[in-house]
């Protein structure tokens, strides 16, 4: 067994799309009218084009909205992605005006920053930390 397929709820696709293409530099994998204004609409690393699909979830559901809302009332990630070095990353994604809720912090084994999306939610981003 695998993770093939993981969500963040978002407010508006487009944005959305927007901002993890863009800004954080996934690719899009698929993207699929399913009625109204909404898409099955995923994104994938560039470096793992078969691998784990991000997909960016209307929000459109009433208990998602609450708990991703208290998610972010309390500062809580949403998701995590790993990447080679989260002061870089850190650096390059402020230069591009990302707003972090957290800088770079050293927490054990790995060194994580937390951003805000643009669409609702928290992610966080790590690397291991020798």
């Amino acid at each position: 067994m695998r993770i093939h397929l993981t969500s963040v709820f978002v407010d508006d696709q487009a944005e959305a799309l927007r901002f993890y293409t863009e800004v954080l530099g996934f690719v899009k994998k698929h993207d699929v009218p399913v009625g109204g204004e909404h898409r099955w609409l995923t994104v994938v690393s560039p470096e793992d084009p078969d691998g784990t699909e991000l997909l960016l979830e209307p929000l459109g559901h009433p208990a998602a909205r609450t708990y991703r809302d208290a998610l972010v009332a309390d500062g809580i990630p949403l998701t995590q992605f790993a990447v080679d070095d989260v002061h870089a990353e850190y650096e390059r994604l402020r230069g591009l005006g990302v707003r972090f809720t957290q800088e770079p912090l050293r927490m054990g084994p790995v060194t994580t920053a937390v951003l805000d999306d643009t669409c609702g939610n928290l992610v966080q981003i790590a690397t291991q930390t020798p």
